[in-house]
């Protein structure tokens, strides 16, 4: 008699039932994603301590990582894709939309269902209570303050009526709610992890678990053998192309495979492909892999000693690069100053964190190959592509999938070689996600410093001089490091007018991971030593340190330590105008309340900032391209990534504005390789200022051929009327498409062995306050208010404006007070710390708009900007509160108490 089949476990999600064919300990996130297709559930770390996973369990929130299949029998299980179905959650998601809660929305639906067990309960929560609701859930782009604003606001838009989309030649400026929002906030939007053909195979990397090691490769045929799933095992013998990748084209130091020699921990030796069950069984002990360990160089002072191994035979000092800029004589002016101050400082390598790690999937194609990935730079990973596969580079195509987070560290590719390499040789689909612990072993890290510098002011307290020596441990590998040598010299001195400037840094290889790119390139590190500095001098003159800071503040007119004279936009002392008020009343309450003595004691503190848009001393370009089809329909061909700070709308606004028709009127195309051109990668916060100097210029230009064809004069009036376009009222009937192409590059000029030249057309400019108290007998900071206070040039778009100006604020925070990546010790978001929802306090953002002429209706970019004057702001309020001054970074409570005078 045959047995009966087993019986399948049964699941009740978004009110439907589902028999499900999985075992029984399956993780419910696993199988909402796998068998049920449900992708708005986010996986960032399979451990609940992300949160992005979060789902509710009968109206409870829990994480679905953490769920076996079993336990979620008998319940009824809500994600997000459910959420539009009740009212509330509909109302949710709408408040989430309109006030700008979700930014690269991969914590979005996590945060969506903690938000909505909360309002089941309470319809109207105050703070506190959604603080503590969503305060299981991180996010790393948002400062979390428009989610809790958008969760208090969320039962008024019950009956809130839609919003209504800004008309033709009212974008730029306005609060438009994200062009690409609301896949984020239903669960249908498309990361690297959330697609890829049924038959692809998987791809485990193999990578060292030794800093530096010599290891051999043995017989594979055994493993496969052993294992029937295991299609193949990559090593570098199996590189079609170059061996190598890395940003520079000269510099391709970064094997696929390592080839003998590791230089980190998270080299990687080889990879697995096949079916993922095999893949999971292969213990990392079955492979014929043997090591000899090496003694590994893990602090560049030991690197650059004499005798030190060199890592590269490229590099023999263990010198990646040195920047450097200098201006008159640096040391006379010291010797001649009334007042000298002086320090040294050392940061921690921080990890970008963001929620989702690197993920995507490979297709051969005939002769071609396509990659789908999370991407910050499309353009670059074809490059990279084909390069090691040794194709062409119409050969390759790049196709990005939604970004969920990057901050620099999906710059460099990941996922992209390996995958293409594994897909074009064994002619199926391949795909892989990397885990939580092998994202932060193997990424890039933003650059530890060690930072020594001296400056000098008269005694009306103007700055006289700067010497700055900085050593960036770039680690095993260039990766940005050339950047980041190259473009802290020239922001050392801050925006301040510093006649007599000695600078320099070096990029120092180390047997680290690799250092790269991570919002700012290296200058919050500088700016932690020189506005340090210019507290010590201001009190040293008997200056307030806002003013002293007002004092020095470059202006239009102004030359820099390079030589640049500023002639339009820069926005400081604006900036601190508009700080002093807040300023004044934020010290007489600091006052106030250390009056009454205690261990508590209260400060604030203040930093300013500017930053380069855009790369250093050379070319920047960037072209974008507005068509419209005989139908009548405008379509924005966008190259630009938008990895959450929200370029694909505020590039829309510009660009409607510009061919004057409404922005909801346009279909958009973005990313792929194939179907848009190269807008450069989204970082150095250019994409604003480049990308949309370019957009406004296709726009322009598709305007001048409309009003051509129509023979229509330069006022004309456009619109869309049952999808005719109208000229002044009049149909114009197209047989061909039009179309119109813009292309900016921002006029620089190298620098020469001094640092001399012009690095960046347009600086942002801004000041930060930071109010705070200092726990003396425990060490701990409880921050109270940030009010920051930015040039922009232009808000294209405010709402998106502020928000990254709370998410870098966020960020800086974290550098500030608790991030410190420690190499094999830190390599999960457990032990790894990034800010909560209750670590970022009230932000008060002051917009000033100082234009840019050769922006975009006179925009700037934000994105650094907004994270680097964070850090030195809290340093100096816990300096004002305590006398404590902080020289090793992350001012962790143990540090603090060090520091504290005696």
């Amino acid at each position: 008699m045959n047995a009966p089949p087993p019986r399948l476990p049964k699941l009740t999600v978004n009110g439907c039932d589902h028999a499900v064919a999985a075992p029984p300990d399956a993780r419910l996130s696993t199988v909402l994603r796998d068998r049920l297709g449900l992708t708005g559930t986010k996986l960032g770390c399979d451990a609940g301590d992300c949160g992005a996973c979060t789902v509710l369990v009968d109206g409870a929130q829990a994480c679905a990582c953490l769920v076996p299949l079993a336990q979620a029998e008998g319940v009824a299980v809500l994600t997000v894709e459910g959420l539009a179905a009740l009212p509330m959650g509909m109302a949710l998601q709408s408040a989430f939309q309109a006030l700008g809660a979700a930014q690269c929305g991969y914590c979005t639906p996590g945060m969506l269902m903690a938000a909505m067990a909360l309002l089941q309960a309470v319809p109207r929560p105050d703070e506190a209570q959604v603080m503590a609701a969503l305060g299981g859930v991180l996010c790393r782009c948002t400062g979390y303050r428009k989610i809790i604003e958008a969760v208090m606001a969320a039962h008024r838009f019950l009956e809130a009526p839609a919003a209504v989309p800004p008309a033709a030649g009212a974008a730029v400026g306005s609060r438009m709610a994200r062009a690409d929002g609301w896949p984020k906030l239903d669960g249908t939007e498309r990361y690297g992890a959330d697609s890829a053909p049924a038959d692809a195979l998987w791809l485990r990397p193999i990578r060292s678990p030794h800093a530096r090691a010599r290891f051999t490769l043995g017989d594979m045929a055994p493993l496969v053998a052993r294992h029937p799933g295991l299609h193949r095992v990559l090593t570098a013998a199996d590189v079609p192309g170059r061996n190598g990748y890395g940003i520079y084209p000269d510099i391709k130091d970064q094997p696929v495979f390592a080839e003998g020699l590791v230089r980190y921990r998270g080299d990687m030796v080889c990879a697995l492909v096949g079916e993922r069950e095999a893949l999971d069984a292969i213990r990392t002990d079955e492979l014929p892999l043997t090591w000899e360990v090496l003694p590994p160089l893990a602090d560049p002072l030991a690197a650059l000693a004499e005798g030190a191994p060199p890592l590269h035979q490229r590099w023999l000092d263990n010198v990646l690069t040195t920047g450097r800029v200098v201006q008159g004589d640096a040391a006379a002016a010291l010797a001649a100053s009334a007042h000298v101050a002086e320090g040294a400082w050392q940061t921690s390598f921080v990890e970008h964190a963001y929620i989702e790690p690197e993920a995507g999937w490979a297709q051969r194609i005939g002769d071609r190959i396509e990659v789908h990935a999370s991407t910050q730079a499309p353009y670059m990973d074809l490059e990279e592509v084909a390069g090691v596969l040794g194709l062409p580079h119409e050969s390759v195509r790049i196709v990005p999938t939604a970004c969920g987070g990057g901050f620099g560290g999906k710059l460099d590719v990941a996922v992209q070689p390996m995958l293409a390499i594994a897909a074009w040789l064994l002619r199926r689909p391949v795909r892989a996600t990397w885990s939580r612990a092998e994202s932060m072993a193997s990424s890039t890290k933003r650059h530890p410093a060690r930072i020594t510098a001296r400056a000098g002011c008269d005694a009306e307290g103007r700055l006289t001089a700067l010497e700055f020596e900085g050593i960036y441990d770039t680690g095993a590998y260039a990766s940005w490091g050339p950047t980041v040598a190259g473009r802290v010299p020239a922001h050392s001195t801050g925006p301040y007018r510093v006649p007599h400037v000695r600078s320099r840094a070096r990029a120092v290889l180390t047997n680290h991971p690799p250092s790269g790119a991570f919002r700012g390139f290296g200058v919050p590190q500088a700016a932690i030593a020189q506005e340090a500095l210019w507290d010590r001098l201001a009190d040293a003159a008997g200056i307030d340190r806002l003013e002293f800071r007002h004092i020095n503040a470059l202006r239009a007119g102004d030359s820099t330590a390079t030589g640049q004279v500023i002639t339009h936009s820069a926005g400081l002392a604006a900036c601190l105008e508009a700080l002093r008020p807040r300023w004044t009343a934020l010290r007489a309450e600091a006052a106030t309340a250390n009056a009454g003595g205690g261990p508590l004691r209260h400060g604030v503190g203040i930093a300013c900032m500017w930053y380069g848009i855009g790369n250093t001393g050379m070319s920047n370009p960037s072209t974008m391209r507005v068509t419209l089809e005989p139908g009548g329909r405008p379509t924005f061909h966008n190259g630009a990534v938008d990895i959450g700070q929200g370029s694909t709308t505020v590039l829309l606004q510009i660009a409607a504005d510009a061919l004057g028709l409404p922005a909801n009127a346009f279909a958009l195309v973005l990313g792929d390789t194939d179907l848009t051109a190269d807008a450069g990668k989204t970082s150095a916060s250019r994409q604003t200022f480049v990308s949309g100097r370019a957009a406004m210029e296709a726009g322009l230009a598709l305007r001048d051929a409309i009003l051509l064809r129509a023979n229509a004069g330069p006022e004309a009036r456009l619109a869309l009327a049952d999808g005719v376009l109208m000229v002044d009222g009049r149909p114009l009937h197209l047989d061909t498409p039009l179309e119109g192409t813009g292309r900016f590059d921002p006029p620089t000029t190298p620098l020469d062995a001094n640092g001399q030249g012009v690095p960046y057309a347009t600086y942002g400019f801004a000041a930060q306050i930071a109010a705070l108290a200092v726990d003396t007998e425990l060490g701990i900071v409880h921050l109270q208010r940030i009010v920051a206070a930015h040039d922009v040039g232009r808000a294209i778009n405010p709402l998106l404006v502020e928000g990254q100006i709370e998410g870098g604020i966020a960020q800086g925070i974290g550098l500030a007070l608790m991030e410190e990546y420690l190499p094999g010790r830190t390599e999960n978001l457990h032990d790894y710390l990034i800010p909560t929802i209750g670590d970022v306090p009230v932000i008060e953002t002051i917009l000033i708009e100082d234009p840019e002429p050769l922006g975009p209706y006179g925009a700037k970019g934000i994105g650094e900007p907004a994270l680097v004057p964070t850090a030195p702001a809290i340093f100096s309020a816990i300096r004002d509160a305590t006398g404590a001054e902080i020289t090793r970074v992350p001012a962790l409570p143990h540090r603090i108490l060090e520091a504290l005078p005696r």
